[in-house]
């Protein structure tokens, strides 16, 4: 018997949303043939089966997140190819791929197929991410390992509650420990923080002790919400966030088409007027890192939720070439085709916080990086101008950053230079 466990999908990923399997318990499967569809921070991944054999179980259903390096299904490999038997998956079959490297295969990936499912990307899994166990002579279960199964942002706000972990019983899938499990811990009484919390305890509690009201409608949290539940979590916890703002007068534009494109030359160039605003930080080791090239994340409103998706080296894109890149990305983000390397690995984001009369706020940005600016909705506004008083479009700007390891002098620098950008006309 083999068990194949849940790979590193990613860089940084700890965890995957299943959303659908494609095979059945005793059901015959083939090497590299589509095993199940499991969704990270922001992408749908297929993850192909590592081996031929017969299906003996499967672990988790559709909605369950497994944590990485949990088994996800156990094979039967008597009467398998031999050969076959460790042999890393090389992607989905051919008839399975729905997507390649280009964007317009990408959204072809989704489709819905004709059991109203949804393939997302096709993820492809390198050798050394494929965790495979043999069990065919063990006599007795492998022992558990004692470890405690949490998202970097719950262990984060442990850390800062003074909870210990070990102590915890967790009530998410797979006992997994969630940030309700760690308030409760840090609210109890001495003695009492080690008490299990259960998923199938009282009804939920409002201010005051009050129940939640009978009418109420539940929402399990998943897939991007989810990812930015965790994400917004570690922002609060783990960043020492600071906000500057400023106005942009944008009323000499010439294309008004080119409004995000616009934002992010001007934070390409405020990136060089400051540059330790576009990197990233190192809390443990203290250190942080710069970056040269300029990886734009870029947040989007979607159907599922607010994604960030990544213009890699924005910095050397026109402004017609950066407007292409926003509208594939966006039409991938509602149709959820993102590719999952195209969620990660930004270095600065830039959020639209214009919805409604919405002027300035704090936007928060994702742990490692420091800084995300935010803007407002534009609109005329009286000020002066060489000493008169004029009618002008103004543009509200708020950039928040990581002030652990960025000064206020450095990041008024950072959006002085946006602001003397977009103050341009062309």
């Amino acid at each position: 018997m083999r068990e194949f466990k849940l790979p590193d999908l990613g860089e940084g990923l700890t965890e995957a949303e299943i959303v659908e399997w494609h095979v059945a318990a005793n059901d015959e499967i083939k090497l590299n043939q589509l095993l199940v569809s499991v969704e990270t921070d922001k992408a749908v991944v297929e993850v192909p089966s590592p081996v031929s054999g017969r299906v003996i179980s499967l672990h988790g259903g559709p909605g369950d997140v497994i944590p990485v390096g949990d088994v996800l299904a156990r094979f039967d490999m008597a009467g398998s190819d031999s050969g076959s038997e460790n042999a890393p998956p090389s992607g989905p079959a051919k008839e399975d791929t729905a997507a390649g490297s280009s964007g317009k295969a990408g959204a072809d990936a989704g489709q819905t197929d004709d059991a109203g499912g949804t393939s997302g990307v096709v993820g492809e899994l390198p050798a050394s991410a494929v965790v495979m166990s043999d069990t065919t002579h063990s006599t007795a279960p492998a022992p558990a390992r004692k470890r405690v199964k949490a998202a970097p942002s719950v262990r984060a706000l442990a850390r800062e509650l003074g909870v210990d972990m070990t102590r915890i019983e967790g009530s998410g899938p797979g006992g997994r420990i969630t940030a309700k499990d760690v308030a409760r811990a840090a609210e109890s009484a001495p003695g009492e923080s080690d008490s299990p919390a259960s998923p199938g305890g009282p009804a939920a509690v409002g201010p005051q002790g009050s129940a939640a009201p009978a009418d109420a409608t539940e929402e399990k949290l998943s897939g991007p919400r989810r990812a930015m539940f965790h994400s917004m979590t570690a922002a609060h916890s783990e960043v020492a966030l600071c906000t500057v703002m400023d106005d942009a007068d944008i009323h000499d534009w010439e294309s008004p088409r080119d409004f995000t494109p616009r934002l992010i030359r001007a934070m390409v160039a405020g990136g060089r007027a400051e540059p330790r605003l576009n990197g990233t930080f190192n809390a443990e080791a203290g250190v942080l890192s710069v970056s040269e090239p300029v990886h734009m994340g870029v947040a989007m409103n979607t159907p599922h939720g607010l994604i960030v998706a990544t213009i890699f080296n924005a910095h050397q894109l026109g402004l017609d070439e950066l407007r292409d890149e926003v509208a594939r990305l966006k039409k991938a983000g509602a149709e959820r085709t993102l590719k999952p390397e195209e969620v990660r690995g930004y270095t600065i984001t830039l959020s639209n916080i214009a919805g409604g009369s919405s002027r300035y706020a704090t936007p928060l940005m994702v742990p490692p990086t420091v800084g995300i600016l935010g803007s407002g909705a534009a609109r005329e506004e009286v000020v002066a101008v060489n000493g008169e008083i004029a009618i002008r479009r103004m543009l509200p700007l708020s950039l928040t950053f990581d002030h652990r390891c960025v000064a206020g002098a450095d990041a008024s620098r950072f959006l002085s230079a946006v602001v003397a950008d977009l103050k341009l006309a062309s």
